[in-house]
C-alpha cells in the first residue's frame, strides 16, 4: 500500500486543462463544516506539484516541490469539490513562483464559483538548493519537558505506550466539530490549558504521529508536515479556556457553558519549508506553538516543527480569528462519515 494512502487520496489534484485542477475536499479532514485550514493547505501544496510535473515537465532536472506557501483564506470552503487555477508568475532556474486559487460555488449564488482561498507559492527542486548553511545556535525557548532518558531526551518506544517522563497522550478536545484532529496522536507535557499556566504564556509543546482515517503504519512526510503546522488541538484547549471566562464574565453564565462555543479560522498562513523529509517519512515531529496578542478577537500563531534530532524541519505563522462555533455551520448540516 503507497505510503498515507488515505491521505494521498484526500489531497489528489487532478489536471482538467492548461493551467486548470480539480480536487475533492473531504469531510472527514473538517472543523464542523469547513476543510481544516492545514489539510487544505496540503491540496494547494499537491496542486503545485502536479502543476509542474503536468506543464512544466522539463523546466527541471528533478521534481520541484514547495519552498515558501503565502495563503489567503478569503471564504469559508466546503467539503466536496473544488475548481483549482495556477498562474505562471515567475519560471526560473533556482526558483518558480505561481498564483493559485481554490474556487467553489458561492453560497449566495451556487450556479457561479467564486474565490475561497488565494496565495503565491513557490518552488525549487532539491539539486538548485545550495549555498551556505550556518547553525544559528537556536534553541526553543524555555526548553521542553524532559523525557525519561538520562540525557532528558524522550524514550519514544515508552511515549508510544502512552507516557514518557512528563509527556502523556492527549486527546482532542470536541472531536465530533474537530474531526480533522483525529487524524493525528498527539502527546503533550499536560493539557494545553494546563501547560500554558505553568509557563505564565500562550505557548504549547506537541509531539506528533501521523495517523490518517486511522492508519496506524501512518509516517510524516513534506505535504503531510503543512497539515501538521495548522495542528494544535491543545494550543486551542487553552484558547477555549480563555475566551470561555472573557464572555462568560461579560455575559454573567458559566465557563463550563461557554467553553465549547468557539471556531478558530485561519485568515492567512505563512508556511517556510525548511528540510526535506526521507521518502519514507519520519514517525515522530515535535512542535512548538506560541502566540503572542489575543485582541478584538484575533490571534497570531508561530509554529516551529522539529524532527528527532532538533532540526527544525519547517516554519509557521498565521492570523486567526475567534468567533462562534455557529459561524462554521451557518446553514450547513455536518456530513455523518
Amino acid at each position: 500500500m503507497p505510503l498515507n494512502a488515505a491521505f494521498e487520496d484526500a489531497i489528489c489534484v487532478t489536471p482538467q486543462g492548461a493551467n486548470k485542477y480539480s480536487a475533492h475536499l473531504r469531510p472527514e479532514w473538517c472543523i464542523g463544516t469547513v476543510p481544516h485550514g492545514g489539510y487544505t493547505s496540503a491540496v494547494l501544496y499537491k496542486l503545485a506539484i502536479t502543476h509542474f510535473q503536468h506543464a512544466h515537465p522539463k523546466q527541471y532536472s528533478t521534481p520541484a516541490s514547495p519552498i515558501s506557501l503565502q495563503l489567503s483564506f478569503i471564504r469559508r470552503t466546503a467539503a466536496g469539490p473544488a475548481t483549482l487555477e495556477v498562474e505562471d508568475i515567475k519560471l526560473g532556474a533556482r526558483t518558480s513562483t505561481i498564483h493559485i486559487k481554490l474556487l467553489q460555488p458561492s453560497e449566495k449564488q451556487p450556479d457561479k464559483l467564486e474565490t475561497k482561498v488565494a496565495g503565491y507559492i513557490t518552488v525549487s527542486p532539491p539539486d538548485a538548493e545550495v549555498g551556505i548553511s550556518v547553525p544559528t545556535g537556536w534553541k526553543a525557548h524555555p526548553e521542553p519537558a524532559p523525557g525519561s532518558l538520562p540525557d532528558g531526551q524522550v524514550d519514544f518506544a515508552a511515549l508510544a505506550r502512552g507516557k514518557d517522563g512528563a509527556w502523556v497522550k492527549t486527546e482532542p478536545p470536541y472531536p465530533e466539530f474537530r474531526r480533522a484532529a483525529t487524524q493525528v496522536e498527539l502527546y503533550g507535557p499536560r493539557k494545553g490549558e494546563t501547560q500554558q499556566k505553568r509557563s505564565g504564556v500562550m505557548a504549547i509543546d506537541q509531539w506528533a504521529r501521523f495517523r490518517p482515517c486511522g492508519d496506524q503504519d501512518g509516517r510524516w512526510t513534506d505535504a503531510a508536515v503543512v497539515y501538521l503546522l495548522d495542528m494544535f488541538p491543545m494550543a486551542l484547549d487553552g484558547f477555549d479556556s480563555v475566551s470561555a471566562k472573557a464572555i462568560a464574565k461579560e455575559n454573567g453564565k458559566s465557563v463550563a457553558e461557554m467553553k465549547a462555543n468557539f471556531w478558530y479560522p485561519t485568515v492567512t498562513l505563512n508556511i517556510d519549508m525548511k528540510k526535506h523529509l526521507p521518502a519514507g517519512g519520519v514517525e515522530w515531529l515535535y512542535s512548538r506553538i506560541v502566540t503572542k496578542v489575543v485582541r478584538d478577537g484575533r490571534t497570531d500563531l508561530d509554529v516551529t516543527v522539529l524532527d528527532q534530532d532538533g532540526e527544525v524541519v519547517a516554519l509557521g505563522t498565521q492570523v486567526g480569528l475567534v468567533v462562534s462555533a455557529s459561524r462554521n455551520l451557518g446553514s450547513r448540516k455536518m456530513e455523518k462519515l
